[in-house]
């Protein structure tokens, strides 16, 4: 057991080698064992391209005869852009399968687990499902509810600053801290802010990081008056990645033709109370195939995702800093009017990072999400 643990985080490890880039699919690790060693290994790197049990299969070639595979999501046994990889498995002679998590949907009938079985191979499943599910938490959501998975980041000093009163933010956290918010940008489908913060910072909204691997996500911009200047640096970027401007329909037309001139897409949405509504927007989102959103600000998009309740995880990194008065706090909204109606954060975890601190958590349980279906339904993935 020991041993099947270790070959399962290593197809783990494997999986997350993909973050970033395999969406709208789910990031998978396989890897192949036999007489105890690992003669195979391999990693589902991108959309339609091979999936994690055809690569480490490949790679083991006649070795996986009779081998042990470790996968981290239970085998596909459908047709789309390449063949079931039930079939791969069978084909190579795979005498065991140990499967970290089965697939979330449950409207998906047979499987690929049953199909194995059926087949006479031993299949074990439910091992390190908890991580496998936690990997793949975003794809979890969007492949039940159709909606992206709503990380909001905030970085604020110790009493609840996210800026001073003059509205600088430069910097409120540490190197440490704010590199960790681009490996998290690079693995988010799109991130959001309001047109205030634009305006404020003119940010670049790229995933920075130190060995240039960044995978830059959609850039998405909440602008009901489309206030935002053609000549915004996001708008001048070498990046593979679009920026899309969301506005009111009665918006100007001279001016989304400008932004649209200077490269922007424009999408006009619902207004709710003057404000983007975001739970329409993100339904939109979800038919655009956007699987995360990572919200970044300011105070009064903070304010209105929480009220709206399209937040499914916050990260709040704390600076070891104190503004000591008035500054600008993480939420600018009504905000409950009792203690009692303050909403609960589920499964809280604190990390120290650099000089500054990581608080995140779930805004509903964790484990009840992941252990609905998770464990032993059936798999149905994108090809």
């Amino acid at each position: 057991m020991d041993d099947d643990r270790r070959f399962m985080q290593m197809a783990l490890d494997l999986a997350a080698l993909g973050a970033g880039r395999t969406s709208p699919n789910p990031m998978v690790g396989a890897v192949v064992v036999r007489d105890g060693q690992v003669v195979g290994e391999g990693y589902h790197q991108r959309a339609g391209g091979p999936h994690a049990e055809v690569l480490a299969i490949d790679a083991a070639g006649e070795r996986a005869f009779g081998a042990t595979l470790y996968v981290t999501l239970e085998p596909c046994n459908h047709y789309g852009r390449t063949p079931p990889c039930t079939e791969k498995i069978l084909a190579a002679g795979i005498r065991r399968v140990v499967v970290a998590m089965g697939d979330p949907n449950p409207t998906v009938a047979g499987g690929g687990n049953a199909r194995l079985q059926a087949a006479g191979l031993v299949v074990e499943a439910g091992l390190l499902a908890d991580a496998a599910a936690r990997l793949n938490e975003a794809w979890i959501k969007y492949i039940r509810t159709g909606l992206p998975f709503v990380v909001l980041k905030c970085a604020a000093t110790l009493d609840g600053c996210i800026a001073t009163r003059t509205g600088d933010a430069r910097w409120v956290t540490g190197p440490a801290a704010r590199e960790e918010v681009h490996r998290l940008r690079s693995r988010m489908d799109a991130i959001l802010v309001g047109v205030g913060t634009v305006l404020a910072d003119d940010p670049r909204l790229t995933a920075r990081l130190p060995d240039g691997s960044g995978h830059d996500p959609l850039r998405i911009v909440l602008d009901a008056r489309l206030e935002m200047p053609p000549d915004a640096r996001m708008l001048g970027l070498d990046s593979p990645a679009a920026t899309l401007i969301v506005c009111g329909e009665a918006a100007d037309p001279d001016r989304r033709q400008r932004l649209e001139a200077a490269g922007a897409r424009v999408l006009a949405a619902p207004l709710d109370q003057g404000r983007i509504d975001l739970n329409d927007l993100m339904r939109r989102l979800g038919t655009m195939a956007v699987t995360s959103v990572l919200i970044e600000g300011g105070a009064r998009v903070a304010a209105a995702a929480l009220a709206g309740k399209v937040v499914d995880k916050v990260m709040f990194f704390y600076a070891s800093k104190i503004l000591g008065g008035e500054g600008v706090p993480m939420c600018r909204g009504p905000g409950a009017e009792r203690m009692a109606e303050a909403i609960a954060v589920h499964d809280l975890e604190i990390e120290r990072i650099g000089d500054d601190i990581l608080v995140a958590g779930y805004l509903w349980s964790r484990r009840s999400f992941f252990d609905t279906g998770v464990r032993n339904s059936h798999v149905h993935r994108h090809h």
